[in-house]
This record gives structure tokens, C-alpha cells and sequence, in this order.
């Protein structure tokens, strides 16, 4: 028999049970829906992430105290204190590095921010006057902070869009006294609208000097250093003189850890990854169900069907034509509810997106490419026993059979 007619008899063979075979794809479907859906979840958070940190800024590097390794079985030293991040640190990387173009040392605390009756618990970022050059951000009215306001500690603020909206509306907050953390400063200037970026939202934050927010919590060290390279495609020479300048002041021991955005992207994708790999695991097994039906409706399909194939090999029909027959009807099926599935996926993938844009999906042809094969993989793997059954049938006792 001609390939295009058995596809053309296993097309009649749907068509007379429709309903059937459309339940019998619904497995299918909703595999494949399921499979789609959260693989561009996965592929959009990528995107997402990659957009997100190339928007920072391609050659930053970041320090944090303690040394972040697993070391090995000797004696532990004499004194396990940890020697602290200071701006002393942040100002020897400054003068001391060609490698290096922008130091921004960072305190992370927070506090109440408040302005007359009205009142916001937000993040308080110390820093200083190189922060916004490193981390790509702008200041949208007055200005940020200065050397000079870091040297003699100013009491002055930068406000982030949504704090000088919720605490001042309308009004310019341009030199208006707030209290941060119950400690009186003036706004400088109003942060430019930048949104939210994994999981901070820039425009709800509060910049002080970095002087003032190791008074204002009491900290004697530094939360990071933020620093930018020179080289945006070779970060190795500045990592080498961080650890060599650091080292230096920090009595030659490496209590410090250097970490890169390269590193950074790397330890979210390997997360967003095994993420992938279990939800994708857990939306297979809806493909295992569908398939199983396949192979259970085909089976019937034999049964119901056991005296035509007697007069097909009566006729003269093979047993290789009789298998071919009923694999070709278990991947139509099959590849009908991959069909449906795909754009079912697609079609939610897009929805969630325009309804939740903090919520990113991205189809890619690998991902198409990965929902047909697995439908027609389905079919044949699941297709294969109901077909060897009804090539296995013996013509004369399918003839008898009522």
C-alpha cells in the first residue's frame, strides 16, 4: 500500500470517531501545552536576566568580606575575625588600579522614610558620588551626591520616583527636609524613573552618603564595593589587582571575595535551569498519560477493526503494510494533539505576558522543534505495540472474528 494512502485511511479511521480521538488527544494537548508554557517561562527569564544585567553594565565587579570557599582540613588560624570592607578599601582600589575606572562603596540598611504625616519603609543605600557612573543609573532632577558631601557627611538624600511621589505628589521635594530612619536630611535630588531589577525596585530607594549610613546603623564595615573595570571583555587584570591591593591592606590574607556579573548571570541561569528541567519533568508526565490513551484507544482500534485486517491479508497486504497502518494513525493522533498543544502554549505563553509583563516568556524554534518531537515521539513509542498486534493477527482466524 502507498504511503499516501495509508495516510489518507488513517485519516478516514479519525474522522469516523471524532469525538474519540479528540479525548484520546487531550492528554496530548495538555502535554504539550504544559511543556511550551514553561520551557519560554524558562527561556524568558534568560532573556530577562541577560537584559537586565547587560543594562548594568558589562564589566562590574563586586567585593564582599569573608572569603566565600570551601577550604580544606588543616588547623583552623588563631583568630577567625573576618577583617571588614572599609573606604579606606574602596579609596586604595580607586588610586592604586589603572584597571579600574569607578569605585562606589555601598552600605544596604532600611528604614522609615518620612515627610510631615506621611511615612514609606524602604531600602537606605549608602554610597557615593561614583555610584550612578557605575551602575549605569541618572539622576532625573537636582543632583546625587558629591565628594564633598561624603568627606564632611551631609545630612542630604537622593529620593527614588515613588518615594517623592508618595511623599510629596505634586510638590518639588528639592531641598524639603525628610527624616530617614528618624535622622533629619535634606533632598538633593530625584533619582531618574528606573523601575524594578531582580527583585529591587530602584525608584522606591533612598541614597545617603556612605559616612552617614555607617553612623545612621551603626556598622563598621562596608556591605560591598561595587566596582567597574576598564575592560569590559578582559575583568581578569582588575580581579588581580583587587586581590593584590586588598591582600595588602588585609595583612596578606584573602578574606574578601571578588565576584563578577559573568558569575552572577551564571549561578541565575544554572538556578533557572534545574527550575526548567523539573517543571519540564513534572509537565511530561502529562505526556505519559496521553500517550498511554493513545496506545489504549489504539488497541480497541485493533480489536474493532480485527476483520478488516483479515481481508487486508487476504488480500495481500504485508505485515510490514498492516504496522505501518497503525503507526501512521498513532502519530496523526498524537501530532494532532501536539498541534493543539503548541498553540494552546503559545497562545497562554502571550497572555501571561501581556497581562503580567514582570512575568517574561520567550518561544524560540528550539522549543517548537521540542514539542513536535516529543508528540511524534509519543506516537511511535506508544503506537508500537497496538501495531505489532495487529500485524500479528492470523489472517484466517481474523476472518472469524465477529
Amino acid at each position: 500500500m502507498e504511503l499516501l494512502e495509508q495516510v489518507r485511511v488513517a485519516g478516514e479511521s479519525i474522522r469516523a470517531n471524532k469525538l474519540r480521538s479528540f479525548l484520546t488527544t487531550l492528554g496530548v494537548v495538555i502535554g504539550v501545552a504544559s511543556v511550551i508554557l514553561l520551557v519560554s517561562i524558562g527561556e524568558g527569564m534568560r532573556t530577562y536576566l541577560a537584559n537586565v544585567f547587560a543594562g548594568m553594565g558589562s564589566n562590574l565587579l563586586f567585593v564582599f568580606p569573608g572569603k566565600r570557599d570551601t577550604r580544606g582540613g588543616g588547623h583552623p588560624p588563631m583568630s577567625t575575625t573576618v577583617h571588614k570592607l572599609t573606604l579606606q578599601d574602596a579609596n586604595a582600589l580607586r588610586q592604586r588600579s589603572l584597571n579600574i575606572v569607578g569605585v562606589a562603596p555601598l552600605v544596604v540598611g532600611g528604614g522609615r522614610v518620612e515627610r510631615a504625616a506621611r511615612s514609606r519603609d524602604t531600602v537606605v543605600l549608602g554610597t557615593d558620588h561614583e555610584f550612578i557612573e557605575v551602575h549605569n543609573l541618572s539622576v532625573g532632577a537636582g543632583e546625587f551626591l558629591r565628594e564633598e558631601d561624603v568627606e564632611a557627611k551631609h545630612r542630604v538624600a537622593i529620593i527614588g520616583q515613588t518615594i517623592a511621589k508618595e511623599l510629596f505628589g505634586d510638590e518639588s521635594p528639592l531641598g524639603q527636609p525628610i527624616k530617614v530612619a528618624e535622622s533629619r536630611f535634606l533632598v538633593a535630588g530625584v533619582m531618574a524613573p528606573k523601575g524594578q531589577s531582580l527583585g529591587l525596585d530602584f525608584d522606591d530607594m533612598v541614597y545617603i552618603p556612605v559616612n552617614a549610613a555607617l553612623d545612621l546603623f551603626n556598622e563598621e564595615g562596608l556591605t560591598r564595593i561595587s566596582i567597574k573595570a576598564a575592560n569590559p571583555s578582559n575583568l581578569q587584570p582588575a580581579i588581580e589587582d583587587i586581590v593584590r591591593i586588598l591582600k595588602h591592606r588585609h595583612n596578606n590574607r584573602e578574606d574578601f571575595t571578588v565576584v563578577s556579573q559573568a558569575d552572577m548571570l551564571e549561578t541565575f541561569n544554572q538556578i533557572a535551569s534545574t527550575m526548567t528541567y523539573v517543571l519540564l519533568g513534572i509537565a511530561s508526565i502529562s505526556l505519559l498519560v496521553g500517550g498511554i490513551g493513545i496506545m489504549n484507544i489504539m488497541l480497541v482500534s485493533v480489536r474493532e477493526r480485527t476483520r478488516e485486517i483479515g481481508v487486508r491479508k487476504a488480500l495481500g497486504a504485508r505485515r510490514r503494510d498492516i504496522l505501518i497502518q497503525f503507526l501512521i494513525e498513532s502519530v496523526m493522533v498524537s501530532s494532532l494533539g501536539g498541534a493543539l498543544g503548541l498553540g494552546l502554549g503559545a497562545l497562554i505563553a502571550t497572555s501571561i505576558t501581556a497581562a503580567v509583563p514582570e512575568i517574561p516568556t520567550r518561544i524560540t524554534l528550539w522549543i517548537l522543534m521540542l514539542a513536535v518531537g516529543f508528540s511524534v515521539g509519543v506516537g511511535i513509542f506508544f503506537g508500537v505495540a497496538p501495531a505489532r498486534t495487529a500485524a500479528n493477527l492470523d489472517p484466517i482466524e481474523a476472518l472469524r472474528y465477529e
